[in-house]
């Protein structure tokens, strides 16, 4: 199928749905999938969902509001509890699980109070290369994923994100902050917090994408490879700021970003 005929299956699905609630975050998936929902079911039949989390950053759900009162969505914040469940905290490698499962509650909750079919989510093909085990909680809580069950990739998103005027078209991948943490460190408010504040930093010297990788008193930083070569210019300037963070160690991965790199080694493993 092209491009066109995967959006054309996706307005199937959806109208077949006949009214859902998007767990939305504001990012280039789950605000694509938004705006294609909102155009094939009326507004009452629809409602975006944002979880006001300590593993997100508050900027991002801002955004999400914005985004959503946009579009013209239904939107509503709720406060997860994830850091209240020592099965996550912990850190094991199934820690999506849990937060997934407590996210998922609440949202087939919400769902059921406002009399809508299904919850769905923004997960498409490619984030099937990446560990993923929430994908259990998912199936346990029958959550559906309309863009994956039409064939859409991250790029496909991309490319019809910016076709149709959609400000994310070209918004770096998001990722809950306990993704910079190794497994088995345990998670907890002030350490996301450590975590957030390094990386906003980071950002605001231009690097679009940024993700800090935390071993304790080291950090591991990833940039887009093309921007290693311009963070180490600012290297003096980028240590002694991480180091009022908190860090004793600052390094620079060289191979740059990609997605899922704290699952490498664990991976490999098996």
């Amino acid at each position: 199928m092209n491009l066109e005929q995967r959006l054309s299956k996706l307005k199937k699905i959806i109208l077949k749905m006949d009214s859902l609630l998007v767990a939305f975050s504001g990012g280039l998936d789950s605000t694509f999938l938004l705006k294609i929902v909102s155009e094939v079911l009326p507004r009452h039949k629809i409602l975006a969902v944002t979880a006001n989390s300590a593993t997100y950053p508050k900027e991002e759900m801002l955004f999400a509001k914005n985004i959503a009162k946009r579009i013209g969505a239904r939107h509503k914040i709720i406060k997860t509890y994830e850091l209240q469940d020592r099965r996550f905290t912990s850190n094991p490698i199934n820690r999506c699980y849990f937060c997934k499962k407590e996210l998922f509650t609440r949202l087939k909750d919400i769902a059921s109070g406002f009399k809508l079919n299904f919850v769905v989510d923004a997960s498409n093909v490619s984030d099937r290369q990446d560990f993923r085990p929430g994908n259990k909680a998912k199936l346990e809580f029958k959550i559906r994923s309309p863009l994956q069950e039409a064939g859409f990739t991250k790029e496909d998103i991309r490319k019809l994100s910016k076709k149709f005027g959609l400000s994310t078209w070209d918004k770096p991948s998001l990722a809950c902050l306990a993704s910079r943490i190794p497994y088995g460190i345990k998670i907890n408010r002030q350490l996301l917090e450590q975590i957030n504040k390094a990386e906003t930093y980071l950002r605001s010297m231009g690097f679009q994408q940024v993700r800090l990788r935390h071993y304790n008193s080291l950090c591991r930083i990833e940039v887009f490879k093309e921007d290693v070569p311009r963070l180490m210019r600012k290297r003096n300037l980028v240590i002694e700021s991480l180091k009022r963070f908190g860090y004793h160690y600052v390094t620079v991965d060289l191979e740059g970003y990609r997605t899922g790199s704290m699952n490498a080694a664990f991976l490999k493993k098996d």
